[in-house]
């Protein structure tokens, strides 16, 4: 049994994505495996799915929890990508930070209460974002809140000045690292 797991998670933070991911991180737990890399390339996705994910993997009982951004990690894959007690990016990489938006499908009608709640719900989601990427790059909530509503898109180097990335490095993971792959909406392949 291998005492290191990498995960590759390269799909988009949705619903099934989300589902895989605990699922691997369950089993790896249950395997009594204590160190995690959980490699992230991810155009974000649904706000709900991404902090869930967030605080589970807080609170997993790891010893060590490494991410590392191998392509892009986009808007909320970012707070994803802040659960790391060590956060790496390859060289070639890219971060996106942008606020939130409510979809709307059809002829959806909403009263003034329903729009209300829908922005208050937006605001949540944003200061919740902000809060994380606060929390762990030494930005402000207003600092990151700015960022957000600007579009900002780092690269590594850029990234590693904000405190986001500790390090840029090339290497994933160690050899003799067993990993498993989550992609769209799939099973977990080994």
């Amino acid at each position: 049994m291998p005492n290191a797991l990498a995960i590759k998670f390269f799909a988009p933070v949705i619903e099934s994505s989300a589902n895989s991911l605990m699922g691997v991180l369950d089993q790896a737990i249950n395997q009594g495996i204590k160190d995690v890399t959980l490699l992230i390339s991810t155009p974000g996705g649904s706000v709900f799915h991404g902090l869930s994910i967030y605080n589970y993997l807080r609170g997993l009982p790891l010893e060590r929890l490494t991410t590392h951004n191998f392509g892009s990690v986009d808007s909320i894959g970012v707070v994803m990508y802040c659960a790391g007690r060590e956060r790496f990016s390859s060289p070639q990489a890219r971060f996106l930070l942008h606020g939130v938006s409510a979809n709307f499908q059809g002829n959806l009608s909403l009263e003034e209460p329903q729009l209300e709640e829908r922005l208050k719900g937006l605001k949540i989601d944003i200061e919740n974002i902000a809060k994380v990427i606060s929390e762990n790059t030494g930005k402000t909530n207003e600092e990151v809140i700015k960022a957000m509503l600007q579009r900002t898109t780092l690269n590594p180097e850029q990234a590693k000045e904000w405190g986001l990335v500790h390090s840029v490095k090339t290497e994933v993971f160690s050899a003799g690292t067993q990993v498993i792959s989550i992609s769209t909406g799939s099973i977990p392949q080994s």
